[in-house]
């Protein structure tokens, strides 16, 4: 079994090896999840830090906070959680880990229903 490797981090956010503090809610996260899967995200409000870059590979300079703005299912059922760089606009997908906030994936899956990007009153007419 390998351990958890440092987060990388050029401020001092890093508290202990496995360890990281969440940017937006400040929480000290284990690295590894309930299930014993890396993390990259905070269970509690599911907010990232740009620390890979997905586009280039290894490590970014970028550093900014990485927002949750949706669920994506993939074909095997699997949810991901889509984070945009409030910084860089990057986007990138990771897995939904076992003890994530399931009040804020429920209300991430069903915003675009709850808030559609078209008056609903369009189906009585069809």
């Amino acid at each position: 079994m390998s351990h958890p490797k440092k987060a990388h981090s050029s401020t001092s956010r890093t508290v202990l090896t496995g360890t990281f503090v969440c940017a937006w809610c400040g929480l000290t996260v284990s690295a590894a999840a309930g299930d014993g899967t890396r993390r990259n995200h905070c269970p509690s409000c599911l907010h990232s830090q740009h620390v890979l870059d997905h586009v280039e590979g290894g490590s970014s300079d970028c550093h900014g906070r990485m927002s949750p703005i949706s669920i994506a299912v993939l074909r095997t059922g699997d949810w991901m959680v889509v984070h945009r760089c409030v910084r860089c606009d990057e986007l990138t997908s990771n897995p939904v880990c076992a003890d994530d906030n399931q009040l804020i994936l429920m209300r991430m899956a069903v915003r675009p229903l709850a808030q559609p990007p078209f008056p609903l009153e369009v189906f009585g007419e069809l």
